[in-house]
């Protein structure tokens, strides 16, 4: 039901960090518009986990787009190139892993920043971190504080002084564990979210991809046992 609240553009994908911002924006009071990508990942199961957390939160709408980066490539998301496993976390936070996809939070905020504009909403949130971000770029307080300039300028509605957009992580200085905690306190049913790279054709995570690593990591460290099945 639409009320006078105002209103917020969340990226959903489905996973901890994305229904742990869902349900921040909740509390916070805001009407709920979620976005999610088919975008040509591997683990599109993650998809059917988006829109459970969106009917769970009784989101306003929730649009599911297609963008097709599997035509770009240059990622183990997206292209024929084998998913990392049963790497240790140092080994993550080296180098940029193959599981980056090249600008896809750039893109992603782009297509957020038009769904705002049109339904006049000033506040887009992103479930980014900078602790437990597997090293990518987009993931960065830098680059989500540049976002927000560019867009600033990049609008009819914000020229005409009728839109100050702002680009809210409010998960970025926290741990996998401290989001977990975050997400319990706030009513998360983790049961709901997918978070595997890699999983089987039945949707079972594989426990051995950086992401369910992570997952597996932020559950134990917050002393709670993870809900969702493994291979």
């Amino acid at each position: 039901m639409i009320t006078n609240h105002p209103k917020a553009v969340v990226l959903l994908s489905g996973g901890i960090d994305s229904a742990t911002t869902l349900a921040i924006v909740r509390e916070k009071g805001f009407e709920l518009y979620a976005l999610s990508f088919r975008y040509g990942q591997r683990h599109a199961v993650e998809l059917k986990a988006a829109k459970r957390i969106a009917e769970a939160n009784r989101v306003v709408r929730h649009l599911i787009l297609d963008v097709d980066l599997r035509a770009i490539g240059g990622s183990a998301l997206t292209d024929d190139i084998e998913v990392p496993k049963n790497r240790k976390e140092s080994v993550m936070s080296k180098n940029i892993p193959v599981t980056y996809v090249p600008a896809r939070n750039t893109v992603f905020l782009s297509y957020a920043l038009a769904w705002s504009e049109v339904i006049g909403a000033n506040d887009i949130f992103i479930g980014v971190n900078a602790l437990d971000y597997s090293g990518y770029p987009d993931c960065r307080p830098e680059f989500i504080k540049a976002y927000q300039k560019m867009a600033r300028l990049a609008t009819q509605a914000g020229v005409e002084g009728k839109q100050q957009l702002n680009i809210h992580a409010p998960l970025m200085k926290m741990s996998k564990a401290q989001i977990i905690q975050k997400g319990v306190q706030l009513g998360v049913d983790f049961r709901l979210t997918h978070s595997c790279y890699d999983p089987a054709p039945y949707g079972a995570a594989c426990g051995q991809c950086d992401s369910c690593l992570l997952r597996l990591k932020g559950f134990r460290d917050a002393g709670i046992q993870d809900p969702v099945k493994y291979k």
